[in-house]
């Protein structure tokens, strides 16, 4: 359950770091994240989950 909480910790210092250093160019690709077809967000979502989970997995065992 620790490492959960620092994961979603890193996640929000990040995304938080990213709009503070770059509130423009953030601005604009979420624009941009418009333009980008459900399905196509959906398999770069799942792409992104599953390469997640395989990270977590060599890393906890």
């Amino acid at each position: 359950m620790k490492e959960l909480i620092i994961a979603f910790g890193l996640f929000f210092f990040i995304e938080g770091i990213l709009y503070a250093i770059f509130p423009s160019k953030m601005r604009v690709m979420l624009k941009k994240l418009e333009l980008i077809k459900d399905s196509q967000l959906r398999t770069g979502g799942l792409i992104f989950a599953i390469i997640g989970f395989i990270i977590i997995y060599y890393t906890k065992n």
